[in-house]
């Protein structure tokens, strides 16, 4: 199973007595990321850089932000000046095989807890489960997953599905 160095934080977020300690802690969040990139580098049907295939350890930073914390960025980095739910800065982008080595930095999630929490509740679920969903599709997107188009988001909505059910199953363990 692959290592992963995970670099967690909060910048400007109020956390609420019924977040849930499992949801915000970066032991919870590196034990996920293990299980998600391993399903993704073994399965040779997935697209994944070559590098990732080949590391022993990952490294990637996820932080969780307010609304306007994150419109900050987005309006930084995409000329959006407005909140969104999740950035990712992949590092990988644009890299080729002749990168390698036992450490691969992947890049950087950043999830607004204010727009989770509102989308847990529009979509009625959990905000454990909101937050899967967004830093699932973050991690994607610093693997080389994008949705340009209809057939590209059904096949990343359908591998996030999978990546969901695998916390569920890792969770399902602790309780």
């Amino acid at each position: 199973m692959i290592k992963t160095d995970l670099a967690f934080g909060f910048a400007g977020v109020d956390l609420l007595e019924e977040d849930n300690d499992r949801l915000l802690s970066d032991t919870a969040w590196a034990l996920v990321f293990n299980h998600w990139i391993e399903l993704v580098r073994t399965d040779p049907k997935l697209r994944c850089p070559f590098v990732v295939r080949q590391a022993t350890e990952v490294s990637l930073g996820l932080s969780f932000t307010d609304d306007a914390g994150i419109a900050d960025l987005n309006n930084q980095w995409r000329q959006k000046p407005n909140p969104t739910d999740v950035l990712s800065f992949a590092a990988l982008e644009g890299t080729s095989k002749w990168m390698d080595g036992a450490a691969v930095e992947l890049g950087d999630i950043i999830v607004s807890l204010d727009m989770a929490r509102r989308q847990a509740q529009e979509y009625r679920h959990s905000l454990e489960r909101e937050l899967q969903w967004l830093v699932s599709h973050g991690l994607l997107h610093l693997l080389g997953w994008d949705h340009y188009n209809d057939v590209s988001l059904s096949s990343m909505l359908a591998l996030q599905e999978r990546l969901l059910e695998i916390t569920s199953k890792i969770f399902t363990k602790d309780r």
